[in-house]
């Protein structure tokens, strides 16, 4: 038994908050009768929850979490090599139901998106929605504007020419990258292609969000307009 605001917010309808306006209205029946409590409870299982008259139906709760990864710890569900995986910061309610929406290398840090949701992944990392993703990063090496520009216009790579990237130069040998692209350490190789090493790489935004108030290693779950707002991406493309 969950209670009906939930169980509205998990079909999809629309947030927890709403969904109470919504069964405050009258507008939500459950076998056929009109339910104006928020509070109450019903069985997905057993009941016909409708709202405006429509059935509801429910696949698996759809999980959205924010995580700021730290170094030493790999963006994938399970590793061959036996490292620490990003799965093993999130304990037991949520390590075993979500994936990473992409990756970032054992060595590089920062946001990183998990869910269960296979729509909002597929949207968020293929390339045709060219989601935009903004990385600080450490270097080393002769850094100059000259080089700074080949990476703005597109270098090639051996996997071939990269798209133009947004390159400011905040200190000596601090930048800040902005690229549409998810190739397997693209950050590292386009600096390595103009003779530069990069030393620390920290993803600061990916498609609108940011680390606000995040400390590393923490995560937490992204607010309804949050994940609505990641999903205007794909609506947009």
């Amino acid at each position: 038994m969950e209670r009906l605001q939930k169980l509205i917010a998990r079909a999809g309808i629309c947030s927890r908050r709403e969904a109470e306006k919504i069964i405050s209205a009258g507008r939500v029946t459950v076998d056929g009768k009109i339910i104006t409590e928020p509070g109450t409870k019903a069985d997905p299982s057993k009941n016909k929850i409708r709202v405006d008259g429509k059935l509801l139906t429910f696949g698996a709760e759809k999980i959205y979490l924010l995580l700021n990864k730290p170094r030493g710890y790999v963006s994938t569900v399970k590793d061959e090599r036996g490292r620490k995986t990003v799965l093993a910061l999130l304990g037991e309610n949520f390590s075993e139901r979500v994936y990473p929406v992409g990756r970032l290398d054992l060595n590089s840090e920062g946001l990183l998106i998990l869910t269960n949701d296979g729509d909002l992944t597929n949207a968020l990392i293929h390339p045709r929605y060219e989601v935009s993703k903004t990385y600080r990063a450490k270097i080393s090496g002769d850094l100059t504007e000259e080089k700074l520009d080949k990476l703005r216009a597109g270098i090639e790579l051996d996997d071939g020419l990269t798209a133009p990237a947004e390159i400011y130069l905040l200190e000596k040998n601090l930048v800040e990258v902005t690229i549409h692209e998810g190739r397997n350490r693209q950050v590292r190789r386009m600096f390595a292609a103009i003779g530069c090493d990069v030393k620390r790489l920290r993803r600061i935004k990916f498609a609108g969000l940011t680390l606000d108030g995040l400390k590393v290693g923490q995560f937490r779950e992204l607010t309804a307009a949050e994940v609505a707002a990641l999903y205007k991406i794909g609506e947009h493309n």
